[in-house]
């Protein structure tokens, strides 16, 4: 398997480098409804909920800093029951997994083998589908299968939901590890998702993605402008979108495009040409693009590492893609206590706060079949199943 590795690091100056090696037990990791499973390891603290119908990781406890002011990397509220509210009100799709086919589909219809699928349209005047649907598998109840220390599994079987074709059984498992190995050798803490899906009766499209919301400074600022870098080293490529977000069919470069701005394959702040960033949907200004994944043959891994920085997070991913936007969203209010407590912080983080970034294959491939993406997007009860891994790796440097 060959991996993309990107990396978004700020640049914090003058933080401690005491890591905790052991925190009191904090809220939860599955819920079922509201049943409480907490994944801890060293010193991070890391949940996935289960509730109503989700399955989510939203949460990291990230200790690097001192023991009484620890320091929340990825955005969530604290009562995991306003994951409902938000999903009936905002629906912000706070760390949830989306499916069974994730971003947008055009029209929100596809073909597949001359029939004609219409799905759930929610976006856009109900004119275009997001994320599945209505009703995707952000708001579905997943079923614990298994569960320790260190891991989560839960499963999900979705009998031909919101128009799609044919039943899906999906199997998804987060863990957490610091052990030293070949490819660990500081022993940093490495949490592990993965989906594996099978379709059960009939050919149908799946494409699955995480949507966490990451914030590495704890909120300390308004904005991820000027003290977070992005790395996207083999992302030369990104999909062309219209003002409603869909993919035009166009393959562009990122070198040559709105000067540069959606060029990371070199180290570069966030801020640094977010205002040059126009392809991003209607009267917008910044990120909500894919990048393309373009690995060389004989590529099996892919690493990178800076300088002069104190935190960093490694994402290594299977997808062909990814999707990267900035966004809005409130502090909770425990975050804000302890930024107060460590002097000072943020309740309200702006319009360039915080950063997702979805690991998934090329958007809405299946309305584009001139991309040739069927093999990544497209599966049956005779093919293997559809695998999404991605490994967040948490350091300091």
């Amino acid at each position: 398997m060959t991996h993309e590795t990107f990396v978004v690091k700020p640049c914090l100056s003058r933080l401690s480098r005491l890591r905790q090696h052991f925190l009191e037990p904090h809220f939860c990791s599955v819920l079922y409804p509201f049943f409480l499973h907490h994944l801890s390891l060293n010193c991070h603290n890391v949940y996935s909920f289960n509730f109503f119908a989700c399955a989510r990781v939203p949460v990291f406890l990230d200790c690097f800093g001192v023991r009484e002011v620890p320091r929340y990397s990825s955005v969530g509220p604290d009562d995991p029951k306003q994951y409902k509210i938000d999903t009936n009100t905002n629906h912000t799709y706070f760390g949830c997994i989306v499916g069974r086919y994730a971003n947008r589909i055009k029209n929100g219809s596809f073909e597949l083998e001359g029939v004609k699928y219409n799905i759930s349209k929610n976006e856009n005047n109900d004119s275009q589908t997001l994320h599945r649907g209505k009703i995707g598998y952000d708001q579905r109840p997943w079923t614990v299968v298994n569960h320790t220390k260190t891991s989560a599994t839960l499963s999900l079987l979705d009998t031909g939901f919101e128009g799609f074709p044919g039943d899906v059984i999906t199997y998804a498992t987060y863990s957490v590890s610091s052990s030293r190995t070949d490819g660990n050798r500081k022993g940093e803490t490495i949490l592990t998702a993965k989906t594996v899906s099978l379709a059960l009766t009939k050919k149908t499209p799946i494409m699955f993605s995480n949507h966490i919301y990451w914030n590495l400074n704890g909120f300390k600022k308004s904005d991820v402008l000027e003290d977070t870098t992005l790395h996207l080293p083999l992302s030369k490529r990104f999909i062309a979108i219209d003002s409603s977000s869909i993919p035009t069919g166009e393959l562009a470069d990122v070198a040559t495009t709105f000067d540069g701005a959606l060029d990371f394959t070199k180290p570069k702040l966030i801020g640094k040409a977010i205002f040059s960033a126009k392809n991003c949907g209607a009267n917008c200004t910044g990120y909500d693009n894919a990048f393309i994944i373009d690995r060389p043959n004989n590529e099996t891994d892919w690493t990178s590492t800076f300088e002069k920085m104190d935190v960093s997070l490694s994402m290594e991913s299977s997808t062909t893609g990814i999707s990267m936007q900035n966004g809005t969203i409130p502090v909770k209010k425990s975050q804000v206590q302890r930024n107060q407590k460590g002097g000072g912080g943020v309740d309200v983080i702006d319009k360039y706060g915080c950063v997702v970034i979805e690991t998934e294959c090329w958007i809405d491939g299946i309305s584009n079949p001139k991309w040739n993406q069927d093999q990544y997007q497209i599966y049956s009860p005779d093919t293997g199943p559809a695998v999404n891994w991605v490994r967040f790796t948490f350091g300091n440097i």
